[in-house]
């Protein structure tokens, strides 16, 4: 009888920390459903912004104790920029890479910040980010199905070209590719040259073939796409300050758990350091890099290019109001 006494006490023993863990379950990571996110953008493998997607990968899976992966789809696999937004706000895929302004696709009030000479730097787009009226499109943002967790500094565009730009009066009837985008159009427009939309991916050749005589984008794109072996001059622009935000689908990430949305968040900030540091180092050594690679760096004088740009300011206003133009001069 004591036996019998002493293997029932023994096994109490065993089974009470069982069931005190029972009510604990799905809280820790090794029990969390594991998610694999999908994360695509129309950079190459060689990019600054394939880099920081690296990072956000490591730092995701280390947060989240293993129970988040990322799968990285880069060079335009899952689609353009248009498609792949929209496949994220569906659910169908789980984030995107998208400058703020792009989502004037959708808010139209949005282009403007892809607008030229809008903010002075990237800290100045932040700061008008986080005014009542940046707070409220990003809340229209998720109303929509997108969920920004961090922005990083994605370059300040600049226009490379076959022949020398060292006024704005070089620019007139120049074939220049630019996004389809109305920004990015109405920048060449306004500037003299003739808007030539076209596909990323395709670019490269048409540089190189002359079927268009330019394009325009930050230092570190033109060095990850190798423009500066078919383009002989580099045109110091400025104009528009390029941002990239770190978008994830709402649906996707209401199905996160709590631990899940915190390792989330928290790897696309230190994703968005990495990936702010690297286009700000680029723009200080790429310079000197194309100088090497035979191109010629002008510095043409922006403040024609400024003044050529504000009718798009005043059409601006006059379709959406002065709300989002007060809010960027008011976190000067």
């Amino acid at each position: 009888m004591k036996k019998v006494l002493s293997i029932v006490a023994l096994l109490c023993l065993i089974m009470v920390p069982v069931f005190a863990n029972g009510g604990n379950e799905g809280t820790t990571a090794t029990a969390e459903k594991k998610v694999e996110l999908k994360l695509g953008f129309q950079a190459n493998a060689g990019s600054n912004e394939y880099l920081a997607a690296e990072v956000f990968a490591k730092e995701v899976e280390a947060l989240s104790g293993g129970s988040v992966s990322c799968k990285i789809y880069a060079g335009g696999q899952l689609g353009d920029d248009r498609s792949m937004l929209e496949q994220v706000a569906a659910g169908a895929m789980d984030m995107v890479y998208a400058e703020t302004g792009r989502f004037g696709l959708w808010i139209p009030e949005a282009e403007i910040f892809g607008y030229p000479f809008m903010f002075d730097n990237f800290d100045h787009l932040l700061r008008t980010m986080q005014t009542e009226y940046g707070k409220k499109l990003e809340g229209q943002l998720e109303a929509k199905g997108w969920r920004i967790l961090a922005n990083g500094y994605n370059g300040t565009r600049q226009t490379t070209s076959n022949k020398k730009i060292e006024s704005i009066a070089d620019m007139k009837g120049m074939k220049l590719r630019v996004p389809n985008a109305a920004a990015n159009l109405n920048f060449a427009k306004y500037s003299g040259a003739a808007p030539t939309p076209m596909p990323f991916a395709e670019v490269y050749l048409a540089l190189k073939t002359n079927a268009v005589d330019g394009q325009e984008n930050p230092l570190s794109t033109i060095n990850a796409q190798k423009f500066y072996e078919v383009q002989k001059y580099c045109a110091l622009t400025g104009h528009i300050i390029n941002d990239n935000n770190y978008v994830i689908s709402e649906k996707v990430y209401q199905k996160l758990s709590d631990n899940q949305k915190t390792a989330v968040s928290e790897a696309a900030k230190k994703a968005a350091a990495f990936h702010t540091a690297k286009f700000t180092q680029d723009e200080t050594d790429l310079i000197k890099f194309f100088q090497e690679q035979g191109m010629t760096i002008t510095n043409p004088d922006k403040a024609p290019f400024r003044a050529a740009s504000k009718p798009m300011i005043d059409e601006y206003i006059a379709k959406y109001g002065d709300a989002a133009v007060k809010a960027i001069e008011s976190a000067r």
